[in-house]
């Protein structure tokens, strides 16, 4: 199947959820992430590629509130069956949390699982509906991204509503840096990100 229908396919699965809005009492942040949105419109995209061998682990925070009685269940079985759809593709686990609020990642005791399963080599793929499942807080997402990547074997996040890809290439500067997203760059720099690399963090 080709890598759009993948994706799209994925992405539809996570668009029956509740939708609540990303940093939430942020508009500065959520501005920046809407730009960035932008930018990564106008530049090559990169997604984790179907073709490469993943290890992939599923993070769900999940809240019984929505219009199926067994939407848990469901929601397993659609990101299964459309996993299943990519060969070198292996499902490892579901790893959810229960709650509405975003995590604080020292108690959120499967997102705590899942990270060591990483670390040991079971997982190199975590794929999660949106960024503020795992955290409001940017630098915290930017630690975990720049501490899996920095792995043996690399570890990628990948967050569907955002269509984010944390080892894309033109993110690779900013395993070094500790805010997750930037603020709109010029036409200038939009070109100079698409040869160079782009960025995630805001320019200082």
């Amino acid at each position: 199947m080709a890598e759009l229908d993948i994706f799209g396919k994925l992405q539809a699965i996570e668009s029956e959820t509740e939708a609540l809005s990303y940093f939430d009492n942020d508009t500065e942040l959520a501005k920046r992430i809407a730009d960035h949105r932008v930018w990564l419109s106008r530049i090559r995209h990169e997604r984790p590629s179907t073709t490469h061998d993943y290890k992939i682990g599923i993070y769900i925070r999940y809240y019984n509130q929505t219009k199926y009685t067994n939407y848990l269940s469901y929601h397993k079985k659609s990101f299964a069956d459309t996993i299943a759809l990519c060969p070198k593709w292996e499902l490892v686990d579901f790893y959810v949390d229960e709650g509405i609020n975003a995590p604080n990642m020292e108690s959120a005791p499967e997102w705590s699982r899942l990270l060591n399963d990483c670390m040991s080599g079971k997982v190199d793929l975590i794929i999660t509906q949106k960024v503020s499942n795992v955290s409001r807080k940017p630098y915290e997402i930017a630690l975990c991204s720049r501490m899996l990547a920095l792995q043996p074997h690399p570890v990628g996040i990948y967050f569907l509503s955002e269509d984010l890809f944390t080892l894309a290439s033109y993110y690779a500067g900013d395993l070094q840096d500790t805010y997750f997203v930037q603020s709109s760059p010029s036409a200038a720099e939009i070109t100079e990100s698409s040869e160079k690399g782009g960025s995630l963090i805001e320019p200082s």
